[in-house]
């Protein structure tokens, strides 16, 4: 065992309460306080993952946000979540983790295997492996099952998530030392602050330096009086495990909140939300996001048991946990050398390799009197281990060049550290447009110590620069100061506020990313820059020399900083050796481009309450319950859930579509037309405003008639089509597709409103005023002549696309003769609230005719046998009348001209070889060709294959006894013509699951072409 617990005064533990928790099946246990990385560092586990690309074993890197390696499946069934990291999940009692990567164990990894011709699979080798048209399909499934980590949740989400909108004078993003003393200051100065913190308590990098001392406190005794104070203030509010993960425009800054993320599934409140995003609204912004530790770069630097110094300091002063009793820390700065120290106090045994050949002397005096061995000048060539690290070989390094001048000893230990300086976290800054500058001194991105005063963001502490705590403080001190003399606030009590340190003063940082181990790139051991997509130093100058330039297409190549982590860790060191691969300087390769979210957000959180119904509210007509108590299957269409078909028992879909087709062909039939949506609109210009929102004539329609309309956007493309009805001279009602009746209503307002505001015209939905029942067959005159009253049905009185009133079942009706089937037809509409009433009152006086209902798959048939079309499943947003070969719907001698009507002129929609609306036959009758299917020219399937067009609809019509479909052929209206036929034109094939089958092209009107029916 090589990791082991330590006791320690300053670990945020409770040693009392023991929690239980399992790792890929094994039972282990920790502490209140812990992380699950803590924990499983406790246990002495330290291989948690398999590489992406490579299959090698992979351990905890980080201790935050930062780690790419550690990610896990967190808990079964509807409570499982994929791709947490282990660093950030607070561990509570039965908590059940499991690995994302290695298969089929992680003990051994079929990747692995691999690994071991990791030098044939440099960056972008599959961009010139898998070229092969006809293997592709299975090298694509053999990638797919290689590519991704966790597992996405199958059953739905049990849990549920808020949205809170929140405005504040001040937010402050981060709640370390530099962050706390923002907010006290705003705080005092009496402005209503936001603190928010992603961890479960505030003080950053101070709860792993407890024994930094500001103004003359402990920095744990600093951290209770601060924030004691600001839990204190009514003006406050201090919001923990909160991750403000993107920053937009006019300072919105996205936070998500974890409510219950950290309590037993057992123990979360059933209808309390699991987490909830705070949308922020703030008139200042203060970013006290701090820094990251970057690692160095050397060969199998991606060991388990290898780390960031920070992390390992971390998990012995903050958890209680000793990664290792033999410890080997790489450094080319100061950061190290306190948990250097703190480490030695533990029992450990470290030796700390700094590639500096001059240190502070404050600090090698605490060093060496603590009893660590320092090694100056020395850097790490190559760690030595198998599935954990047990070495290092050490080179000399030159003092001023990044070469090797000399072997060095070879180091033995079971954790190993590195620290090659701080990147200060610039994401939230960079979401808005801000970009950060290089500092050559810091060799770090850092944003100007002003922020963006302009815009009301401000930054302050170590993502400015000032990674010395007393610095960063003092440099906070002025910043709010600034801020608050701009809102003629005094800083008063704070700025008095002691923030001196016992740091010593620092000695600048040796600019090395890569260790030297002098061999040329790519000739020694990997040495990994991006842990999670296995991008090696070797791959960054590999794209180089392939005359990648621009660091977006190094990062795009190489796929560095792809991963879960967003380069948190590695995009620095990978910006550095881009620009030693180029031989410019690091300023010169810039930066990739920072964009939301700062760390993963669940769809959950983003969706919040607009889930299910709250999002898409589901609608029902006013007879949804007698399709109900008939055993109707249903289907969402627009939002309403309308009856698809009506199941007799032991009939499928098939057999009940064919009962109901045949029903309304040669009975009576029943269905529910509620639906469609319906616009009343009234007005003295209203015949005017018609005429120009559809392609037809409206001016000569008398009360009491309808119409049918198309309605062309401005390309005069056809976006929706209805039966309108004369009801007076100013008052008609308009009705439209389900799907479409919102759209089409905003469409209406749009245009008068913005074009024609003169025009005297007011419209209302009123789409759930009324119930419509349709009754479709050679019988419905029959059906409904027993409860109708005050209406002459006979075919003399009572024509077709004429509309009476009268009463129907004792209730005031407007009956519509109409018909979407081509059968004789009646809709019937009434006041929702009896439509209950009418529908069982027709069935009632249908029932000695075997009346039928029918549902939307039935419709579907009927109106294909008779050409109908639905508009956005036989159109699709570039097809105009003249495609549809519906120039009767088009009226070119209106006055005013129409919405799209210029559209007719441009040379593409006049001219020749467009998709045009045909019939399909096929020569076997019983194939029902795919919707979607591809026509072209010829059975030959051999790439490229001109695509002529598609099949819009299919169906078998039980009234034909054969099948029929509807599609869009460029030309087709020619190829089906006698000449088109006589040339052989018409004969083409669809295409379809790697099968063609010859098809004639012929009229879309199946049955009864002369409309005789419908007449009858």
């Amino acid at each position: 065992m090589t990791s082991f617990r330590v006791r320690r005064p300053s670990a945020r533990i409770d040693f009392a309460k023991p929690l239980s928790f399992s790792f890929d099946g094994q039972p282990y246990s920790g502490f209140a306080g812990d992380t699950l990385a803590s924990a499983l560092l406790a246990n002495d586990v330290r291989m948690l993952a398999r590489s992406f690309k490579y299959g090698r074993p992979r351990g905890i890197v980080g201790s935050g946000p930062e780690e790419p390696n550690a990610l896990m499946q967190i808990e079964t069934g509807a409570h499982t979540i994929p791709n947490l990291k282990a660093t950030q999940v607070e561990l509570y009692d039965g908590l059940i983790a499991r690995r994302t990567t290695g298969y089929p164990t992680l003990e051994f990894d079929l990747k692995s295997i691999g690994g071991l011709f990791a030098r044939f699979m440099p960056a972008g080798f599959y961009y010139k492996t898998f070229q092969n048209q006809k293997l592709w399909p299975k090298f694509e499934h053999i990638i797919r099952q290689a590519a991704g980590y966790g597992s996405a949740p199958t059953e739905s989400d049990p849990e549920t998530y808020d949205h809170s909108h929140r405005h504040t004078q001040v937010l402050v993003v981060g709640g370390g030392a530099s962050g706390l003393l923002a907010a006290l200051a705003a705080g005092r100065a009496g402005l209503k602050v936001v603190l928010v913190d992603e961890q479960k308590e505030c003080g950053g990098w101070l709860l792993s330096s407890p024994y930094s001392i500001i103004g003359g406190k402990a920095s744990d005794a600093w951290l209770k009086v601060v924030i004691g104070e600001l839990q204190s203030m009514p003006n406050v509010e201090v919001l923990t495990r909160t991750s403000a993960f993107a920053l937009h425009d006019m300072n919105l800054v996205l936070g998500v909140e974890q409510l219950q993320d950290h309590l037993p599934l057992g123990e979360r409140v059933p209808h309390r939300p699991r987490q909830r995003l705070h949308r922020i609204r703030a008139e200042n912004v203060v970013l006290a996001t701090g820094a990251i530790e970057r690692p160095l770069v050397f060969g199998n630097n991606d060991l388990p048991g290898i780390m960031t110094a920070s992390a390992l300091t971390t998990y012995l002063n903050r958890y209680g946990v000793a990664a290792g009793k033999r410890v080997l820390l790489q450094t080319s700065n100061e950061h190290v050398y306190q948990g250097a120290c703190d480490l030695v106090r533990a029992g450990c045994e470290v030796v700390v390799a700094d590639a500096r050949t001059r240190v502070n002397p404050a600090w090698e005096k605490r060093a060496r009197a603590a009893g660590v061995d320092l090694r100056l000048g020395y850097g790490i060539a190559d760690a030595r281990g198998g599935r954990a690290v047990s070495g290092a070989q050490l080179v000399k390094l030159d003092a001023e060049r990044n070469a090797v001048t000399g072997t060095g000893p070879s180091i033995d230990c079971d954790a190993l550290g590195s620290s090659g300086g701080l990147s200060p976290t610039v994401h939230l800054y960079c979401h808005d447009g801000g970009r950060p500058h290089w500092d050559e001194e810091k060799l770090a991105f850092v944003v100007p110590a002003t922020g963006r005063a302009k815009s009301r963001i401000y930054c302050v502490g170590a993502v400015t620069g000032e990674f010395g705590l007393q610095q960063a403080l003092e440099q906070t001190q002025r910043t709010i100061g600034d801020l608050l003399a701009s809102l003629g606030k005094s800083a008063g009590t704070t700025s008095a506020v002691d923030v001196h340190t016992d740091e010593p003063a620092t000695v600048p940082p040796r600019r090395i990313f890569r260790i030297p181990d002098g061999k040329r790139e790519g000739h020694g051991k990997k040495a990994f820059v991006d842990f999670q997509n296995d991008v090696s130093a070797a791959d960054i100058h590999l794209a180089v020399r392939e005359n990648y330039r621009s660091i977006e297409h190094i990062k795009r190549y190489t796929a560095l900083g792809f991963g879960t982590d967003q380069g948190k860790l590695s995009n620095v060191n990978g910006f550095a050796i881009a620009a030693d691969a180029r031989g410019i300087s690091i300023p010169e390769v810039g930066t990739t481009t920072y964009r939301p979210a700062y760390s993963p957000v669940t769809f959950g959180t983003l969706a919040g309450a607009h889930a299910d119904e709250t999002f898409e509210p589901r609608r029902y007509s006013a007879m949804h319950a007698c399709h109900v108590a008939r055993g109707a299957e249903f289907e969402p269409v627009g939002q309403w859930l309308r009856p698809r078909y009506f199941p007799l028992p032991g009939e499928d879909m098939h057999a009940a579509v064919r009962r109901e087709c045949l029903a309304a062909r040669r009975g009576v039939s029943i269905m529910d037309a509620s639906t469609l949506g319906k616009i009343d609109l009234r007005g003295k210009d209203v015949r005017e405003f018609l005429g120009r929102v559809y392609a037809n004539d409206w001016s000569k329609l008398a009360p009491g008639k309808c119409r049918y309309g198309l309605m062309l956007d401005e390309n005069g493309m056809v976006m929706d089509d209805g039966v309108t009805a004369c009801i007076t001279d100013d008052h008609f009602v308009m009705t439209t597709t389900t799907g479409g009746a919102a759209r089409v209503l905003s469409w209406l307002e749009k245009w008068h409103q913005t074009e024609w505001p003169d025009l005297d015209v007011c419209m209302t939905s009123v789409t759930d005023h009324w119930a419509t029942a349709a009754i479709v067959g050679p019988k419905s005159r029959e059906v409904l002549a027993k409860v109708c009253a005050g209406i002459d049905l006979s075919s003399s009185a009572f024509k077709f696309m004429d509309w009476r009133d009268g009463t129907v079942a004792g209730v005031p009706a407007r009956v519509f003769r109409i018909s979407f089937s081509g059968e004789l037809a009646f809709e019937v509409n009434v006041d929702a609230n009896y439509g209950h009433h009418v529908w069982e009152a027709l069935m009632d006086a249908g029932r000695e005719f075997d009346i039928t209902p029918y549902g939307t798959e039935t419709m579907h048939v009927l109106r294909a046998e008779k050409g109908f079309i639905i508009v956005g499943q036989d159109t699709d947003g570039s097809m105009t009348p003249l495609d549809l070969d519906m120039a009767w719907a088009v009226s070119m001698k209106k006055p005013f001209s129409f919405i799209g009507k210029r559209s007719f002129a441009r040379s593409d929609t006049a001219g020749p070889n467009r998709k045009q609306l045909v019939g399909l036959l096929t020569d076997d009758p019983e194939i029902v060709l795919a919707e979607g299917a591809q026509i072209i020219e010829r059975a030959d399937i051999a790439p490229p294959v001109p695509m002529l067009g598609h099949v819009t609809s299919s169906y078998f019509s039980p009234e034909l006894g054969r099948s029929i479909a509807l599609a869009v052929v460029r030309d087709g209206i020619n190829r089906r013509s006698e000449e088109g036929r006589k040339a052989g034109r018409d004969v083409l094939y669809a295409h379809a699951g790697a099968k063609a089958h010859k098809v004639r092209l012929v009229s879309p009107v199946f049955i009864d072409p002369k409309g005789e029916r419908q007449n009858v």
